[in-house]
C-alpha cells in the first residue's frame, strides 16, 4: 500500500510543487495530478474522496447480488481538487469465480484508467470504435450512457469507456469473462449525490487491483 502521492499514469514518484514547477512532476510524465495513497475501503475514506473530488464517484448501486466496496482513490491535490476517481468492487463473476471491477471518472488527459485497463494512454478514444454500436450500457446518474469496448488490453481483462456528465467514464473488469456484467445495463451512482445511503455499503477487504 503506497504511503505517498504517484503518478496516475506510471504509478512512479512524483514530486511536489516547488521552486522550479508550481505543479506535481513525474520524471516520466511531466505534469501530473498526483493520485493520492490508496487506503483500505471505509464509509470514511469514501466521504474524504468525495469531498475532495471535481469529478463523479462512479458506484454500481444497487451492487449486483453478493458484491462488496472494496476501494477508492483520487488523483489532484488539495489545492486543484480530484480530476480523477477510481473505486473498486468485488464479487462473484457471471459465470462462477470471484469477478473484480474498477470504475473510472476522469478528466481527459489525466491518464488513470489507461493505466489500470494496461494500455497506452492517456485517453481511451483511440482504442474505441465509436463509429459501431456500443458493446454495453450502464445508467450513469439516471441517463442512458453507451460503452464501447477499449482494444489492445491484456487478455485477463475487459475493458469498457465512455462518456458521462462530460467527462471519462472507464469500466475495467477482471477476468475477461465477468464483463457480462457490463451487459445487464448495471446502474452507477455519482456518491456526491448519493447522501445517507453511503453509510450502508456492504464493505469488503481492499483490492489488489486497485493497488496496480
Amino acid at each position: 500500500m503506497r504511503g505517498e502521492p504517484s503518478c496516475p499514469k506510471c504509478g512512479g514518484r512524483v514530486r511536489a510543487p516547488g521552486l522550479f514547477a508550481d505543479t506535481w512532476q513525474c520524471d516520466a510524465h511531466g505534469s501530473v495530478h498526483p493520485l493520492q495513497p490508496v487506503i483500505p475501503p471505509s464509509v470514511e475514506a469514501l466521504a474524504v474522496v468525495v469531498g475532495r473530488t471535481r469529478v463523479p464517484v462512479w458506484m454500481p448501486w444497487p451492487l449486483p447480488v453478493g458484491w462488496l466496496f472494496s476501494g477508492v482513490a483520487c488523483a489532484g491535490d488539495d489545492r486543484n481538487g480530484g480530476r480523477a476517481t477510481v473505486v473498486a468492487c468485488s464479487g462473484p463473476g457471471p459465470l462462477g469465480g470471484p469477478g473484480e471491477l474498477l470504475l473510472v471518472a476522469e478528466e481527459l488527459g489525466v491518464g488513470l484508467g489507461a493505466r489500470y485497463a494496461g494500455i497506452d494512454g492517456p485517453d481511451p478514444g483511440p482504442y474505441m470504435c465509436v463509429d459501431k454500436p456500443p458493446q454495453a450500457k450502464v445508467l450513469a446518474a439516471g441517463r442512458p450512457t453507451p460503452l464501447w469496448h477499449v482494444g489492445d488490453a491484456p487478455a485477463d481483462r475487459a475493458v469498457f469507456a465512455g462518456e458521462a456528465r462530460g467527462l471519462w467514464l472507464w469500466a475495467i473488469v477482471w477476468p475477461e469473462q465477468s464483463g457480462l456484467l457490463l451487459y445487464d445495463e448495471l446502474v452507477l451512482t455519482d456518491l456526491r449525490d448519493a447522501g445517507a445511503e453511503v453509510d450502508l455499503l456492504p464493505l469488503g477487504a481492499l483490492s489488489p487491483r486497485i493497488l496496480a
